[in-house]
């Protein structure tokens, strides 16, 4: 399961830097990392100045700090995971139904106010550097932005099912590594990121929705037990996917 469910989370992770609650929040966080205004840094973060090396160089921290959190939360999952093993038959449908809810709740049928709080932490006007990096990040991933949080308590108990706390972690890596990259293509390609970001905001309302269908597909593959079939399936069909996980 945990080979066959690694695209998904990649994607889950591209899916949550695209959602209404994280996209919009780029251009200040890069403006922090970089310790100036987005206007200067628009001017003055082409490729190779001193500016553009800053943000790129804090933003790999700052990445880096959330996917320490991240992988501590999946492998925490899975030793939870592994002292619940007997209970797997009823633990499996339940992570169905929580995935359902997730769902339920992008779609706006069901809003779930726990899931709109956010952790604040004050602090410097910049990252002040690699350190300050690492430091925002620890922060933007214990705050659980509200986007984040349904699809982080989506994939948790995927990561529960995995037979070691290596696996639950690698999972958890995965999704941060799809989170991470487009963060660090926007610190890269700061001005054409730009240019993406005013054409597509207008379809984080869409973005919103795909993510909710896509999680109670989700949920419905693990109420019916057709999510481990088809994992075999595919591990069957495609015996290279049993190189990872």
């Amino acid at each position: 399961m945990i080979s066959v469910s690694l695209p998904v989370v990649f994607g889950a992770g591209i899916l949550s830097f695209l959602s209404p609650c994280v996209l919009p929040l780029v251009p200040p966080y890069l403006s922090y990392m970089a310790g100036t205004t987005f206007e200067q840094l628009q001017d003055e973060g082409n490729t190779g100045t001193k500016v553009w090396w800053r943000t790129v160089i804090t933003s790999l921290f700052f990445i880096l700090g959330f996917s320490t959190i991240f992988v501590l939360m999946g492998a925490s999952a899975t030793f939870l995971g592994s002292a619940l093993r007997s209970a797997l038959d009823w633990l499996v449908p339940l992570a169905g139904i929580v995935i359902i809810v997730m769902g339920l709740h992008f779609l706006g049928l069901l809003r779930i106010n726990l899931l709109y709080r956010q952790a604040r932490m004050s602090g410097p006007t910049t990252a002040t550097g690699p350190l300050g990096g690492y430091g925002l990040g620890l922060a933007f991933a214990l705050g659980w932005t509200p986007c984040i949080g349904p699809i982080l308590a989506a994939i948790l108990p995927i990561a529960g099912t995995s037979e070691t706390a290596w696996q639950g972690a690698g999972l958890l890596a995965v999704y941060s590594a799809g989170l991470g990259l487009p963060f660090l293509a926007a610190a890269l390609a700061i001005r054409p990121f730009m240019n993406f970001f005013q054409n597509f905001k207008k379809h984080l309302g869409t973005v919103e929705k795909v993510m909710g269908v896509f999680l109670i597909i989700t949920g419905i593959l693990f109420l019916t037990g057709d999510f481990t079939r088809i994992s075999f399936w595919l591990l069957e069909t495609f015996p290279v996917l049993q190189n990872f996980g």
